[in-house]
């Protein structure tokens, strides 16, 4: 089977556009946390540390948006319990990312 590679630098192109969406600074560092299962975002905070709460919450929120994660309240009314997990999407997410992390871990070097 030949390798597809997609033009990635096409506007249009579905590969292009995935890049994005995970490029953004924090997506992958909480997909990683959300690995472990449902979590509320102050869990989460304390598990990436630097990012804001206002950082995390925005995305979040864009994740939702894009179907990676799934927003449960247990308590409407504040102050508001609320959890994050990832959806079957956001799950497929893990294998690859396993990958990068296996090709940094064996070419890794020791000056920068």
């Amino acid at each position: 089977m030949d390798l597809v590679v997609p033009d990635v630098l096409e506007e249009d192109c579905v590969t292009r556009q995935a890049l994005e969406r995970l490029a953004v600074k924090w997506r992958v560092l909480l997909i990683y946390a959300l690995a472990d299962g449902p979590q509320r975002p102050a869990r989460l905070r304390r598990r990436i540390p630097g990012i804001s709460p206002k950082m995390l919450t925005e995305t979040l929120r864009g994740m939702e948006t894009d179907g990676l994660v799934s927003r449960r309240v247990y308590q409407a009314d504040p102050p508001q319990h609320v959890e994050y997990e990832l959806t079957g999407l956001g799950r497929t997410l893990r294998e690859p990312l396993a990958a990068i992390c296996a090709w940094a871990r064996d070419n890794r070097t020791v000056s920068r």
